[in-house]
């Protein structure tokens, strides 16, 4: 999933360390939760070395998971509800979210069929809105954070956005959709770039439909990332070319 992921290159990867790169298949099952245990246990190691660890990402949820934690709150997946929501459609999970949790409804990526399975699996096994116990106090950590976003004009964000859609299919989209053809009703695949790729090998869009409706739903999902962390507390937002401000608020924050 190199060029679906828009995975960092090898020349990157050699110059800066990277951690959980290639560290699943896409035949597991990974949750927040285990990503929060993962990265807890890896600061630790981490912070025997260094005094200051970046984490880079888009996914809120994940973020939230190791600087506040929920994990200890809900329960693990049951393999049996988790076989009948992965049978269910899209359409069917969206509105089965809608249902249980309006408020979860309003700001969850709807077209993440990963985040709604794993939402409706808590609130069938609580019997609570996944929106309440992900909100739940925080957990305690042994470290402090700078939670740090970039902020870009609109227009800017979305023809870089388009610009790299275009890379990707450059650097062989359509070939790792095709060579994961077979798998596509996994969990891992029901994603922005491989399932609008699906539809088109399919035969229900044609290719210049697949990369519009590609460009077109990436948008939209940075648009609820800057929603998300719009909404965290003490987000500290910066332009890419502000980098005095950043480095004079990273000064503070470390010698505090």
């Amino acid at each position: 999933m190199n060029a679906g992921t828009a995975k960092p290159d090898a020349t990157h990867l050699s110059t800066v360390k990277h951690h959980f790169i290639d560290s699943l298949s896409i035949h597991d099952y990974y949750s927040a939760g285990q990503f929060e245990t993962d990265c807890l246990n890896k600061l630790d190691e981490l912070f025997l070395k260094f005094p200051v660890v970046v984490m880079a990402g888009g996914s809120g949820l994940f973020i939230h998971a190791v600087i506040h934690g929920f994990s200890s709150r809900l329960p693990k997946a049951d393999p049996v509800l988790r076989t009948q929501l992965n049978e269910m459609s899209l359409t069917d999970l969206q509105s089965e979210i809608k249902k249980l949790d309006p408020e979860l409804a309003a700001k969850v990526d709807l077209q993440n069929p990963r985040r709604l399975i794993r939402a409706i699996e808590v609130i069938r096994q609580t019997g609570k809105p996944y929106s309440i116990l992900k909100t739940q106090v925080s957990s305690k950590r042994n470290f402090d954070h700078l939670l740090i976003c970039l902020e870009l004009d609109r227009s800017k964000l979305y023809q870089r956005i388009e610009s790299r859609v275009d890379k990707m299919i450059e650097a062989g989209l359509q070939n790792e959709a095709e060579a994961l053809f077979n798998y596509r009703h996994l969990p891992a695949l029901k994603t922005v770039g491989y399932s609008e790729w699906f539809m088109h090998l399919e035969g229900k869009i044609s290719k210049e439909e697949a990369v519009r409706l590609i460009k077109q739903n990436t948008r939209r999902y940075a648009k609820r990332q800057l929603t998300w962390f719009r909404n965290q507390h003490q987000t500290f937002w910066i332009t890419p070319e502000n980098t005095e401000v950043l480095q004079r608020r990273l000064e503070v924050f470390l010698n505090n």
